[in-house]
């Protein structure tokens, strides 16, 4: 049996009032994370700087356009290194995961001076096609031609692969595919140069995983089985078995009326 099942059939029930307290000393730990976790955000922004020298190139629905082109008129942008590689049929499905969140969240970020951008090194068509199958509306680009992605530290030559480790989240380690996720943060000033100022690899792309934290929140939280890769459960969305229909709640009256049919 699934651990987190286990744990949820078998788990403590007890009064009200040790509840309430327990939740209390619970809120306090909840606090105290809340706190660290606005400090590393201080942090992060107070991160130096590096110049972005390259002239990276990238084709668009709307022909081909530099970096700089993709802030749209915004000083910040965010890309989303989704795992997307030449010859490849489909988009990765832990990445797709990511991009479910992306359009609900645009026209917010747009608000707040940030351009989301999806950038992959597989050719535009096949981007193209992947998106509309999947229903997608935000923006997303080729690096087919740069080396955006290498740079980045999202993709890998055959030579860094044959040595059995390639330099990713900051150190060597084996990794099983050419592409790997990421995200990355750059910022425009009114010069129009362009500086990158964040990336986040590995577990710390959750932040796009809304619904993770959702999931957290539940008694059988991720409940994903105990193996290296966890997001082996993921799948696209419209590769999803069935889910199981919720069983609507009955209304008052037909609480009432049931009761009345066997008193």
């Amino acid at each position: 049996m699934n651990t987190a099942i286990s744990e949820a059939k078998n788990h403590l029930v007890v009064s009200s009032e040790r509840w309430l307290s327990e939740r209390k000393t619970l809120l306090a730990r909840e606090k105290e994370l809340m706190r660290l976790h606005d400090q590393i955000a201080r942090e992060r922004r107070a991160l130096p700087w590096e110049r972005v020298e390259k002239d990276y190139i990238f084709d668009t629905a709307e022909g081909r356009c530099t970096l700089s082109d993709l802030f749209g008129g915004r000083r910040q942008l965010l890309v989303q290194h989704f795992m997307f590689g030449p010859r490849w049929e489909q988009g990765c499905p832990s990445c797709s995961f990511m991009a479910d969140h992306t359009d609900g969240m645009n026209v917010h970020l747009a608000h707040r001076d940030i351009t989301l951008v999806a950038i992959s090194r597989a050719p535009l068509a096949d981007i193209e096609r992947f998106r509309q199958r999947m229903g997608w509306q935000f923006r997303w680009v080729s690096s087919h031609d740069s080396d955006f992605n290498h740079d980045f530290g999202v993709s890998f030559t055959p030579e860094e692969q044959a040595k059995g480790e390639v330099y990713y989240n900051y150190g060597m380690q084996s990794f099983p595919a050419e592409e790997a996720p990421g995200l990355s943060v750059f910022y425009k000033n009114d010069a129009g140069e362009v500086f990158h100022t964040y990336s986040t690899y590995g577990r710390g792309v959750e932040v796009m995983m809304g619904a993770y934290n959702l999931m957290d929140l539940t008694p059988k939280g991720r409940d994903e089985n105990d193996v290296p890769y966890k997001m082996e459960w993921v799948r696209h969305h419209d590769r999803y078995e069935p889910a199981p229909i919720a069983k609507p709640a009955p209304t008052v009256g037909s609480c009432c009326h049931s009761h009345d049919m066997h008193a």
